[in-house]
């Protein structure tokens, strides 16, 4: 009898088959949890890329108006350019150098 108290019992084939089953339902427990953390960790990945090329868009944006050509500027005119400019345009509408001299209050010595 000693014997048989030390025996192990043995289980059915069902017994083992529905322990299997168990393991199988926690394994794919653990694998529908890693997919969610996956699907976690690629949309904060993908928000991550569309946030450094929105950078890089930025950043080309730039680039380009750095090396657009620039309009040249108008050079500026001393206030000696000035005054000639507006006697060239009294004399061109028909206004003699004297009628320029007399609206400025200006004599003019000869």
């Amino acid at each position: 009898m000693a014997e048989s108290e030390n025996k192990r019992p043995r289980r059915t084939p069902e017994e083992r088959a529905a322990e299997i089953s168990g393991k199988i339902e926690k394994l794919n427990q653990s694998i529908s949890e890693l997919e969610t953390k996956k699907q976690a960790a690629v949309s904060d990945y993908d928000a991550k890329i569309t946030a450094v090329q929105e950078r890089i868009k930025a950043l080309e944006a730039k680039k380009k108006d750095i090396l657009a050509p620039k309009p040249p500027r108008k050079p500026r005119k001393t206030k000696k350019q000035k005054i000639q400019e507006i006697v060239k345009l009294a004399i061109k509408n028909g206004m003699s150098v004297e009628t320029v001299a007399s609206q400025l209050n200006i004599e003019i010595e000869e």
